[in-house]
């Protein structure tokens, strides 16, 4: 395993910003995986979703301390029913993001940072299709390995 974060190997907060940059042009631009936006998006989608990558793969806690927290991330994606295509189409989105965003530099860096999309998409964010209410308020941020492996505080799945 690497020394570096996933964070840190993708290019640290600027890294994150490109990825999160792109991958929202590539979203907004897809018919089906903008439908999650309804139209829109807030109007720093990119800056949050940044905040939100970098913690997710062992950067700092900007986004908990600044936006929410992750169950807010996955409520917002909760609710719509079940969307296989769109979550398909949204892991297809994020790996040419990765690509544009110059993360396929690195095979294990890009791996390592679209397992954890791939993952959180068909996971966490995937989960309470039925309804928002579903989710549970204390869910806690998960931290990404380069094993593959997700972290919640102390418990690793």
């Amino acid at each position: 395993m690497p020394q570096t974060s996933i964070f840190e190997a993708a290019g640290g907060a600027d890294g994150m910003t490109r990825i999160a940059a792109a991958w929202h042009r590539r979203a907004m631009a897809d018919p089906v995986v903008a439908h999650a936006f309804h139209g829109g998006a807030k109007p720093d989608h990119v800056e949050r979703l940044a905040a939100y990558l970098g913690e997710a793969l062992g950067g700092p806690a900007r986004y908990t301390e600044t936006y929410g927290e992750h169950a807010d991330v996955v409520r917002m994606h909760s609710g719509d029913g079940e969307h296989d295509e769109m979550n398909e189409r949204a892991v297809e989105c994020f790996a040419a993001a990765l690509r544009d965003a110059g993360i396929d530099a690195s095979l294990e860096t890009y791996q390592a940072v679209l397992d954890y999309w791939s993952w959180a998409t068909w996971h966490p964010m995937n989960s309470y299709n039925r309804s928002a209410d579903d989710v549970p308020t204390d869910l806690p941020m998960p931290h990404w390995s380069w094993d593959a492996r997700v972290t919640y505080g102390s418990e690793t799945q």
